[in-house]
C-alpha cells in the first residue's frame, strides 16, 4: 500500500528527481483507476464541462456541478490527492466569494482547490490560504479566459505586461507563490517559458502543452485513454479506448439483434 499523498508532500517534490504525475477524473470508478495507477493528483477539473458534458469550452460548469464530482471522486478514497476546480463564476468577484466555494469543495471532498489567474486573483488565493485551504495556481492558457484569448490559443510569446504576455505569466506565477499556492499549473505556453518560471518559483509547476521542463505533468483522462476524437500536439493518446468502447457496443447491438444474446447460461433458472 503506498502512502496517502496530502499537499505538503507535492509541495515538497520541488527540486526532487520524482515529478509530479496528475491526471483528471471525474467519478469513483476512473478515480479508482487513476489512483491504481499511482498518479500522485486526481483533478476533477472544470474539463468536464468539454469532455463530459459536451459542452464548448469550461465556462457553463456551474459550482453545484463541482461539488458533484468531487463528491463522486471523494467516494473512491483514493490515495492520490484529490484537487477540486473552482469553476468560472465561483471567485470571481473576490476573496469572501472564492472562500464561500473553495468551502463547499472541501465539504465535499476535495484536499485542495485549483484556480485560473496570476496577479488579480492573488489577493483571493492569500484569503484561502489563510484560512488554512490549499490552493494549486494555474497560469498561461487559462480556459476560462477564452473569450480575452480569441480561443484556447498559445500564451507567453510576446514580450509585455499584458495578460497573456511574457512577462505578464512571470509576474502571474510570482503572484500565486507570494500568495501561498503550494503549486502552479503552467500551460500552453513555450518551452522556454515554462521552463523559466518553473526556475523562478519556489513551488512545483505542473505543465500541460508547456515541454518537458516543469516538476510534473497533467493531462486529461479522456485524451491519455483515447476516449475523444480531438488530437491536440501536446496530448498523446496511450490506449485508444474510444475505438475498443465502440467495437464491443457494436458487438453487443449485433449480438441482441440476432438473438445470440443472452443465451441460456446468462439466464436464471
Amino acid at each position: 500500500m503506498r502512502e496517502r499523498v496530502t499537499v505538503p508532500m507535492l509541495r515538497n517534490a520541488k527540486g526532487t528527481a520524482r515529478r509530479i504525475a496528475m491526471l483528471t477524473a471525474y467519478d469513483a470508478t476512473f478515480a479508482r483507476i487513476v489512483d491504481a495507477a499511482g498518479a500522485d493528483a486526481i483533478l476533477v477539473g472544470d474539463s468536464v464541462a468539454t469532455v463530459v458534458q459536451g459542452e464548448a469550452t469550461t465556462l457553463p460548469v456551474t459550482l453545484e456541478e463541482m461539488e458533484y464530482h468531487v463528491r463522486l471522486v471523494a467516494r473512491a478514497r483514493t490515495r492520490a490527492l484529490v484537487v477540486g476546480d473552482l469553476p468560472f463564476g465561483s471567485y470571481q468577484s473576490g476573496p469572501v466569494r472564492a472562500v464561500e466555494s473553495a468551502a463547499r469543495l472541501l465539504k465535499a471532498g476535495a484536499a485542495a482547490v485549483k484556480l485560473e489567474g496570476g496577479v488579480h486573483v492573488a489577493d483571493s488565493v492569500l484569503a484561502l490560504t489563510r484560512m488554512d485551504v490549499p490552493v494549486m495556481g494555474h497560469v498561461g492558457l487559462t480556459p476560462q479566459s477564452y473569450h480575452r484569448m480569441g480561443g484556447h490559443r498559445v500564451q507567453g510569446r510576446r514580450d509585455g505586461h499584458d495578460a497573456g504576455e511574457r512577462d505578464r505569466l512571470l509576474e502571474d506565477a510570482h503572484a500565486l507563490e507570494q500568495a501561498g499556492a503550494f503549486a502552479i499549473v503552467v500551460e500552453g505556453v513555450p518551452r522556454h517559458l515554462a521552463a523559466e518560471i518553473t526556475r523562478k518559483v519556489s513551488v512545483p509547476t505542473i505543465g500541460i502543452g508547456a515541454g518537458p521542463d516543469c516538476d510534473g505533468q497533467v493531462l486529461v483522462l479522456h485524451d491519455v485513454l483515447g476516449l475523444v476524437d480531438r488530437r491536440l500536439k501536446f496530448t498523446h493518446r496511450w490506449a485508444e479506448l474510444g475505438d475498443a468502447a465502440r467495437d464491443a457496443c457494436s458487438r453487443f447491438v449485433d449480438d441482441v439483434r440476432s438473438g445470440a444474446w443472452p443465451d441460456d447460461a446468462h439466464s436464471f433458472h
